[in-house]
Order: C-alpha cells, then structure tokens, then sequence
C-alpha cells in the first residue's frame, strides 16, 4: 500500500491537536502536516462527553486560545459550545481540511535510518491499514482511555435491577425523568452531573468516599461584558485573561504555601452557601488544597439542589449494590433506578500507541520529560500536556509555540534530527501530571513519564515561569541533541523579566 509523507503529523483532533495545528499554520506555514483522529468528529474530550451539563470546569478566558478570542460574557461554558469554538477555530484558521477522520494509529516506530516516523492507521469504517511517514510527530491526545473509563467492581453489581450508566458512555435516550438516581463520585463529574439531573430527576444523591475542596464560580462574567462593550474585541480578552490568569496562579501558591489559611478560607465560602443547617462534614476534605484539583460549583447550583430537597450527599463506603440501590457500610440503603459511576478516568498515553525507536519500545514511566514537551530518549517528536492547576489550554499554545521554534530552528541550521538526552539521571518521582495526589493519576503511575529533579526536567506547573521558558529561552540550550551532537545558543536571548511577564499575561 501506498505511503504518505508529511513534515509533520499530529496525533488527535481535540482542543490540543487544534491548537497545535494553528499554530504550526502560522508559524511554519511552508511545512506540510496532516491531523489523525480515531473518531468521526474533531473537538476530542468534548465531543466525547454527553452526559448532562456538561461544561468547563476551568474559566473560558483562559481555556480559550491565546489566538482567538472566546467572546460573551459566560465563564463556564456548556460541552457543545467549546466544541463549537474549537470547530470555528479549525475553520478560521483552514486546517479542518488536513484532518484525516476514524483513523486509530496503532503503530509508530522511529527509523533512526530513514530519519523519519513510519506510522500505521487502522481505518476504522473501511478496515483497512494506512501508512504514514513524518519528520516530525506531536501527540495532542489528551492522557485518558476513549474507549473506557474507570469504574471500579462493586460488590452484588449484578443484583442491582436498574440501570447502571457510566458518564463516559452516555446513552443518548436515558430517560432520568421522576427517577431515584445516585452518583458515585465527588470529581467535575460529579459536581456537574447532580445539579443538572436533580432538574428532571425524582432526587439525586451524591455518594462519595470523602469530600472535595468545592469553589463556587459565577456563569457570567459582568466585567467582561462590561469591558466588551468599551473596548476592542481582543483588548478586553487580553485583560481578561490576565485578570484569570494572576487570580489562579494567587490562588494555587498561596494553598502551595498557606495551606491551613487556604483551607478556612474555602470551608468559609462554603459554609456561607449550604447555610448553618448543613453538615460540614461533607465539604470539608481530610488534605490540603490543591494536593487535588478544586471543582467548580456554577452558580452554586449543587447547593441550591440541596437546598430545595432535590439533591443530597451521602459520605460513607459502599457495602454492596442491592436489587434497588446501594447498601452502604453505616448500613444506611440508598434507593436507586439509575446509579452513575462517575469515578474518574482510565490514563494512557498517546491514545494507547507505544512508541518505538528503531523498534525498540518505548517504556513511558522509564523516561523524564523535557520541559513539558518533549521525551528523553526520543527525537523528533513533541507531546502536548496542558496544566493541572489551571486552564489546559494556556500549556497547549506556548508548548505549541516551542515546538514550532524548534522546528524552524533546524530548518535554519539544516538538522534533521533532535532528541532530548538526560545525561545527569534527574528522574524524579512526580510523573508529568504533577504532585497531584488524585487517585486517577496514582492508578497510571506505571504508565506516565517522570519528571526530572531540576532544570529543563522539572515541570513546574507555573505558567509564568513556562511562557519565559517556552517562549523566551533559547533552543539549544546544551540538552538538545541536534544530529548527534549537543550544542548552545551562540547568544543567550534576552528581554529581562517584564517581556516574558507581559507576554505571559497578555498573550503579546
């Protein structure tokens, strides 16, 4: 079968590949590029998820690309809509067209011979293998299994007569209308999930092992509308997004570094919204903040369920399923037609492709991550990590950036490979989804790449220390290889702080 060639492949079609696909378009705009995606649609994550309300659970000013302005005023912004703006952007910027839809990547080998990637394609509607080759590849997949989610075995699961739907696999015809449901879980999903269904619903519960640190957050941002009817388009996005941008970072590092002053602070917040009749006992977490990401309550709309009776949270262990609900170990019996186990994601790599160099595989959780995009040991290729302490996409434009850099930098010197090489065992035991203790990325430690002890090999989560890093600081910084040989920047780029600083916050 025939093969085809591309500068660049990029692997997924979501808010990642999207992003890196735009950028590549106006950065290295004489390089060819094709985007692989498994399914029939663009948009990843969120054309995924169906379930009810599904939204953002990060500030629209800042999950927007830096490009391209998310207009209006609403802050959190329902599934379709993101979808929507990620379909526009596509089209804005005419890389819809170098989409090749229900292509599944099964295999991608690097030939250290050829100097090139060589990847096979299941097509998933025809059944039939395509090839590809490319000087370069990104992985813009996102870290969690598409075709399952994690769900754990429930003791007497087969008794249970009703329905058990998990959040990732959504039927289109659930009909939950004057029904008992209960939602297994205290994430996003969860705290998204019990509000919308308790609309319809005969009541919901949310049945969770221990509490979440909740963050009630307005839908509308009335600033914003105010500044967009004053200012330019882009202007008020721009300040926005710096507003977000300083709110968050304040945020995390003062949980970081006060994390008791941090935690009274939440509960207070708390407490003033579910009112002095609420047990406490469910909103207030046995850690500190940020050793697990915040949920964001809209509109305080859980507490409002709560409020009118239509909405509850049992905190307790699950015992076993009964025929008509949930025996919990107190030995109080939930009652439920539908339960939904929105208990977290199933974390893979690269879609579930493994890597090989010169057919040798490569074996993730054995590696060290190169300032966030890059893995030791194997060239030319980049990897597209959003944040897990704010908004994904602020991680996806400047890594994007880097890697065009890169890319015009070896065309300039005429390398035709470069590979990051760990040559100071830095490997540390964070793995590249941070010091997040969520037992999503516990369950894959075996499965992520680490992060290094210092330098290029430390991911710091920091978005303003990033976009200096990212952005700013020179490429051949002595780490690279570029065709076997490591080399340094003839001269250190400079700017100082406030130009990486402004740039960070105003995207410029």
């Amino acid at each position: 079968m025939s093969n085809q060639h591309f500068d660049v492949l990029i692997i997924g079609a979501g808010v990642s590949g999207i992003g890196m696909a735009c950028h590549l378009k106006s950065e290295c705009p004489g390089k060819s590029f094709a985007i692989l995606e498994r399914r029939q649609s663009l948009g990843g994550t969120w054309d995924l998820f169906r379930y009810p309300g599904i939204r953002s659970d990060s500030d629209m000013f800042t999950f927007g690309y830096n490009f391209r302005p998310w207009t209006g005023g609403k802050v959190l912004a329902d599934g379709a809509s993101i979808k929507n703006y990620v379909a526009e952007t596509a089209r804005e910027h005419d890389v819809e067209r170098h989409i090749r839809f229900g292509l599944a990547v099964k295999t991608a080998d690097w030939s250290g011979v050829d100097k090139c990637w060589k990847l096979t394609a299941l097509n998933e509607e025809t059944g039939e293998t395509e090839h590809y080759t490319a000087n370069f590849m990104v992985g813009c997949t996102g870290y969690y299994n598409y075709d399952q989610g994690y769900k754990p075995d429930f003791p007497g699961e087969s008794d249970f007569r009703g329905q058990i739907v998990h959040p990732q696999h959504w039927p289109e015809d659930l009909d939950y209308t004057g029904k008992k449901v209960v939602v297994i879980g205290s994430g996003a999903t969860a705290i998204t999930l019990v509000p919308t269904m308790a609309e319809k619903a005969a009541h919901v519960t949310m049945l969770q092992r221990s509490p979440t640190y909740l963050m009630p957050l307005p839908s509308t941002d009335k600033l914003t509308l105010a500044l967009q009817k004053i200012l330019p388009e882009k202007t008020a996005y721009r300040l926005t997004r710096a507003r977000n941008i300083a709110i968050s970072r304040f945020l995390y590092q003062r949980s970081r570094k006060s994390p008791q002053f941090m935690r009274r602070l939440f509960l207070s917040i708390i407490k003033r919204k579910v009112g002095d009749t609420a047990d406490m006992r469910h909103f207030t977490p046995d850690y500190n903040p940020w050793d697990q990401r915040l949920c964001v309550v809209k509109d305080g709309d859980l507490f409002q369920a709560m409020k009118a009776g239509k909405a509850a949270i049992a905190t307790d262990h699950i015992d076993r399923f009964t025929e008509t609900g949930i025996h919990l170990k107190s030995g109080e019996e939930l009652a439920a037609d539908i339960i939904i186990p929105a208990t977290g994601l199933d974390i893979q790599m690269l879609g579930g492709i493994r890597p090989t160099v010169d057919g040798e595989e490569v074996v993730m959780k054995d590696k060290v991550i190169y300032k966030n995009v890059m893995v030791e040991g194997v060239p030319n290729a980049g990897m597209i990590f959003g944040y897990t302490n704010i908004s994904w996409t602020l991680k996806v434009d400047i890594a994007a950036e880097y890697l065009c850099r890169l890319m015009n930098l070896m065309d300039k010197r005429g390398y035709r490979t470069v590979v990051a090489r760990d040559t100071e065992n830095s490997r540390g035991d964070d793995t590249v989804l941070g010091s997040l203790n969520a037992g999503y990325i516990n369950r894959a430690a075996d499965r992520l790449p680490r992060q290094g002890t210092h330098g290029p090999w430390k991911s710091s989560q920091n978005y303003l220390e990033d976009v200096k890093i990212l952005r700013f600081e020179p490429i051949e910084d002595g780490y690279l290889e570029f065709d076997g040989k490591r080399t340094h920047a003839s001269q250190k780029e400079s700017g100082g702080f406030l130009r990486p600083l402004r740039s960070a916050l105003f995207g410029t």
